[in-house]
């Protein structure tokens, strides 16, 4: 029988200590690790060593360092421990007996893993849901591109001893196998075998997965950017970030493993019947396997003076850095409390002379979080200075040579505004998909199978721009526009690229973070009925469940961690939570 006891649960309180906090909108994937080779006598193509020093006997002992760090007794089973080892700490974690040990850092953002969720051979990190194989390191679920360093533990007089490299205690993190590519030399230039369009989460999963698998042909990502895949969650977020600090790999690692990445480079037209993708400039490319990752684009504003400039949707970095100059200590307008939106605002708090948000529904998020949540970070955002201009919207632009100047409200009000964004959603970025016979939803989404194919053979989509079935809401259709979700999507495509029969069944989890607090959230709670909060809105210390008929379907919280990565594990094991259970 299952038991779910949030009366108890509730109150198990986990409060993430201020400087690991702020940890959290740092660096995605920090510096990469130095990399060992070895030649795979067998094979055409290098792989690379998981495991860099402690795999290499011949290798200079002083990188391995050993430690006793417990006592056998000192932990019981289902329960999880930081230790250190002089140069370093590791996770020290015991499951049915067994002790493992494994890097005690999220390699996403940093997280204390001990702070998370252990269930079933796993560990979920308490910030962002991403999830760890305790046997292996390897990661299972999202967001992040690397796995964890594995420990070698053994067990001498009662004493637990745990052995490991002193570099992978100081990096904390761990490629997986990668092949490499047979040989670049003898392709032709307009041909590949798999083209991924696009480069954000789920085309760089794709490609790093296929090289994981050890596919070792042509790979080819493309993109409209002119930046190799970066973090773009981080640009609302912290707004003055440049490419480098957000990249998702370094320029090495693309060529190290033989991904190519064509930017500023968009695909006009797919011509299924040729495989062949046409791009704007007419050059041609055939491929034996196709991705789509495109994602979403921004909706522009429709009313009077919308060419006026320093008016933005956040897509780049450059939008960001650009907005961030222009806001600072100058008037600012935000039209849509969605999470862009919002994300935007509180960033620009401490910057700007004013900020101002303009929204139609009554309270930001309500759709998403409710009316009680929404309120409680409404009242977080007017604490902070900022203007709500709610159930009303933009009527007109006006300039001052050229610049804008004013933002004209519906409700007849005139806010001053020097730098005005816009949050207001996005469409699927699939018109080019138009005439090529590849299944698109009335609302311009790739359908997709649970293996994230398309209607066509070869053809497969992943990320912002899909709707897929999701087993937790009985295989409904749904988008799920998220960077977990666009990671996992591209995990998926690229299993069954190479026909591994996979399909896709994780838990939606997501995040938005604002003055430096974060709300998290997992499921899917569109058409939720009720909200059961337990905590206290008021404080911002407080879990939301969201029920439909008797079902919790979502579960949102604020400063309660790891509740919601507890609540995902539930959800992920195929378990109901019922509405009573919460209440």
């Amino acid at each position: 029988g299952f038991l779910f006891v949030p009366a108890v649960e509730v109150k198990i309180e986990v409060v993430i200590p201020e400087k690991e906090r702020s940890k959290e909108e740092m660096s995605p994937n920090g510096k990469a690790s130095p990399l060992v080779y070895k030649v795979n006598g067998t094979a055409r193509h290098y792989h690379l060593e998981e495991h860099p020093i402690a795999s290499n006997p011949y290798h200079n002992p002083k990188d391995v360092v050993e430690a006793s760090v417990c006592h056998v007794k000192d932990l019981e089973n289902g329960q999880m421990r930081e230790v250190d080892l002089g140069c370093g700490k590791a996770l020290l974690i015991k499951e049915n007996g067994e002790f493992y040990a494994m890097g005690h850092k999220c390699p996403h953002y940093g997280a204390p893993l001990v702070k998370g969720v252990l269930s079933k051979g796993r560990v979920r990190c308490p910030w962002h849901g991403a999830c760890f194989n305790i046997s292996t390191g390897d990661i299972e679920d999202f967001p992040g591109l690397d796995s964890l360093p594995r420990f070698q533990v053994k067990i001498e007089k009662e004493k637990v001893y745990i052995r490991a490299s002193k570099q992978a205690l100081q990096t904390q993190r761990r490629t997986k196998m990668m092949a490499k590519c047979i040989s670049l030399s003898n392709y032709n230039l307009s041909s590949t075998n798999v083209l991924i369009i696009g480069a954000g989460a789920a085309g760089l999963v794709c490609a790093e997965t296929l090289r994981q698998e050890g596919f070792s042909d042509r790979i080819v990502m493309c993109t409209m950017d002119r930046h190799l895949p970066y973090d773009r969650p981080k640009l609302s977020k912290s707004m003055d970030s440049h490419p480098e600090q957000i990249a998702l790999r370094p320029k090495e690692f693309f060529r190290m493993y033989d991904i190519e990445v064509l930017t500023e480079m968009q695909v006009a037209a797919v011509d299924i019947k040729n495989k062949t993708a046409v791009f704007k400039d007419g050059f041609k490319m055939e491929y034996n396997k196709l991705l789509i990752a495109t994602g979403n684009t921004p909706k522009a504003l429709s009313c009077k003076g919308k060419e006026v400039e320093n008016v933005f949707n956040i897509r780049t970095p450059e939008d960001a850095n650009r907005v961030v100059k222009l806001a600072t200590s100058k008037n600012v307008v935000i039209v849509g409390a969605s999470f862009l939106g919002m994300e935007v605002a509180a960033y620009l708090t401490e910057r700007a002379h004013s900020v101002s948000v303009v929204e139609l529904e009554e309270v930001p998020f309500k759709k998403f979080f409710g009316e009680r949540v929404g309120r409680a970070v409404m009242k977080m955002f007017e604490n902070n200075r900022v203007k709500f201009y709610m159930q009303t919207e933009v009527s007109e632009l006006r300039e001052q040579e050229g610049k804008l100047k004013e933002v004209v409200l519906k409700s007849g009000k005139v806010l001053r505004a020097d730098v005005c964004v816009v949050g207001i959603g996005a469409v699927p970025a699939t018109g080019f998909l138009k005439q090529s016979g590849i299944n698109i939803d009335s609302k311009g989404f790739v359908v997709v199978n649970k293996m994230m194919q398309t209607n066509i053979p070869g053809v497969f989509a992943a990320g912002d721009a899909v709707t897929f079935p999701l087993a937790l809401r009985n295989n409904k259709k749904v988008n799920v526009p998220h960077w977990q979700m666009a990671h996992m999507h591209g995990r998926i495509a690229a299993l069954n690229m190479l026909a591994h029969g996979m399909e896709i069944s994780t838990v939606p989890y997501l995040w938005t973070a604002m003055f430096g607090k974060s709300i998290r959230y997992a499921g899917h709670g569109e058409g939720f009925d009720d909200v059961v909060i337990q905590g206290d809105l008021d404080e911002l210390k407080f879990v939301a469940f969201y029920t439909k008929s008797d079902e919790v379907v979502a579960v949102a919280s604020m400063n309660y961690d790891p509740i919601v990565s507890k609540v995902a594990e539930v959800l992920a094991a195929g378990r109901t939570i019922r509405k009573r259970d919460v209440e």
